[in-house]
């Protein structure tokens, strides 16, 4: 990976360059989703560039290839005019084959690179945000209408994605694919070793129901420590036994903290922060959960399953899209503190249905939602339009 923070020369030869152009690159699902890309399409293949409006953090080191430059804009909140010109400058330097934008706040990319004669555009949608939950934001979906003349052709990774481009976006069915993000089923896989708990509650025989993501509203951490803690008020004897992890950091933190605090329950739950063994600590759950507002295709759902958990997960996005209700994991109404306590407490009493339907996860992350799969679905749609375009 190399560091080209203003503008940058990247070699010419045979391969197509790929210019992937995002707001941040940062701990996040779409960002994951890129680094599992770039670090698996074929290294004799492309070439790529990874484009940050604003910046890029620590987490651009797991990219694992040495041959992608990276480029941080500083773009500042608002409209800028300035921004396009800067990225039709870069794109008329680096002279990519395609320009790849991912979600609203990248999109406004696609202007400068058509003007700089790139001969293929195409733009992803990844999920939503805490603005517009259910894509009902009339501006949004202006913007995203105003922008459609730019782009070739786009990319749902959820159906219900794809329904929503194509229904109130407006973008004719043919132009878009929808491509489920995949998962690195070697990484994340069930071993049958002893279990590993973390030092809070080493020595103790618990069930350990765990969460990871970046702690932030849409992500609704608050949800799943109000049902934990109501979990334990329905049922006061699972204190013995029932814990939670809460893998990540953000803003809704403290927040958090402060109310399992005040809730005296502190003591049985777990909040490390961001770590980066996340697939180690996997391997000490029981019963993963994902709380969120809206969704669009979830990593952490797929690394769970990948993983042998059941997932109980809020029926919002493409969640319906990865788990089978009652066979892989269970779905609840999003912001409903009570469903999801119950939820939580059928598996509690019931360890032998989270391990069957934990089993029946991984089975389904294997055969339907690889990274192989993933990458193969990504290559056919840069051939063809690269193809389409000579």
């Amino acid at each position: 990976m190399s560091d080209a923070s203003g503008a940058g020369e990247i070699s010419r030869n045979a391969r197509p360059l790929i210019a992937h152009v995002l707001y941040r690159l940062d701990v996040g699902g779409l960002e994951n989703g890129l680094v599992n890309l770039l670090n698996w399409l074929p290294e004799d293949r492309y070439r790529h560039a990874v484009i940050c409006l604003t910046e890029y953090t620590e987490f651009a080191r797991r990219i694992r290839r040495s041959d992608v430059s990276l480029f941080a804009l500083k773009k500042p909140p608002g409209n800028s005019v300035r921004m396009h010109g800067q990225l039709w400058r870069l794109f008329r330097e680096l002279r990519p084959d395609i320009v790849h934008t991912r979600n609203l706040g990248s999109v406004e990319a696609q202007v400068p690179a058509s003007l700089a004669r790139v001969p293929v555009r195409i733009h992803s949608e990844h999920g939503r945000d805490i603005g517009d939950l259910d894509g009902s934001n009339r501006k949004n979906q202006w913007l995203r209408r105003l922008y459609s003349p730019f782009v070739h052709h786009y990319i749902a990774l959820s159906q219900d994605l794809a329904d929503y481009l194509a229904g109130p976006v407006g973008i004719d069915s043919d132009r878009i694919t929808q491509l489920y993000n995949g998962v690195d089923t070697t990484k994340f896989q069930p071993r049958w070793v002893e279990r590993v708990l973390p030092d809070v509650f080493s020595g103790q025989s618990c069930f350990l129901v765990g969460a990871v993501g970046r702690m932030q509203a849409v992500k609704d951490q608050l949800t799943l420590a109000n049902a934990f803690i109501r979990a334990l008020e329905l049922m006061p004897e699972a204190k013995s036994r029932l814990r939670l992890a809460i893998i990540g950091d953000g803003p809704l933190r403290a927040e958090v903290v402060r109310r399992l605090e005040s809730a005296g329950v502190s003591h049985l739950t777990w909040l490390p922060g961001s770590r980066n063994d996340v697939a180690e600590i996997m391997l000490s759950f029981d019963l993963f959960v994902l709380p969120s507002l809206a969704e669009g295709i979830s990593n952490t759902i797929l690394e769970a399953m990948a993983s042998g958990l059941p997932t109980l997960a809020t029926r919002v996005g493409g969640n319906a899209e990865l788990i089978v209700d009652g066979e892989t994991g269970a779905l609840v109404p999003s912001a409903d503190v009570d469903a999801m306590a119950r939820a939580m407490l059928d598996y509690y009493r019931d360890p032998a249905l989270a391990r069957r339907q934990g089993a029946a996860a991984r089975l389904r992350a294997v055969e339907r939602f690889s990274l192989d799969a993933m990458v193969n679905g990504y290559a056919r749609i840069y051939d063809k339009w690269l193809g389409n375009r000579k």
